[in-house]
């Protein structure tokens, strides 16, 4: 079973980034300290050019006290390019020792005329608590 969180977005430079986590309780073994959260992101360009992501960093940290960085070109393999008013849209997962933390970060742009720009990936709680106010 699976259970959604909030969204969170952010624009920056003319690049709207939401994200949506989702903590999956099937594939988690608390008692291990293995909590797997999925989460899935929709990169939309409201800007004027078309812009190509080229690498993208990632702050992951864990309650438990253990942050990470990870970096790497482009995005689950890919490197798209986006036009004006289109959107690019992918999932992806982490896995968290303790049952809560988050995740932010950044995407790096190069635009169709060659300026490079960073587009800010919002923060993201990660939560595997109940929450009353959703069904699970």
């Amino acid at each position: 079973m699976a259970r959604a969180n909030s969204f969170f977005y952010r624009q920056t430079e003319g690049i709207r980034v939401t994200v949506q986590p989702t903590y999956i309780r099937d594939e988690s073994r608390p008692w291990q300290q293995h909590h797997v959260f999925a989460y899935a992101v929709r990169i939309e360009n409201v800007g004027a050019l078309p812009a190509q992501l080229i690498s993208r960093r990632w702050l992951i940290h864990d309650d438990i006290g253990d942050d990470r960085e990870v970096e790497g070109e482009g995005v689950v393999g890919e490197q798209p390019v986006i036009a004006p008013g289109q959107v690019h849209e992918y999932r992806s997962f982490c896995v968290l020792k303790a049952g809560r933390g988050f995740m932010e970060g950044e995407y790096r742009f190069v635009r169709s005329d060659g300026t490079r720009f960073t587009a800010q990936i919002p923060r993201f709680t990660l939560s595997a608590e109940q929450r009353t106010d959703l069904p699970s």
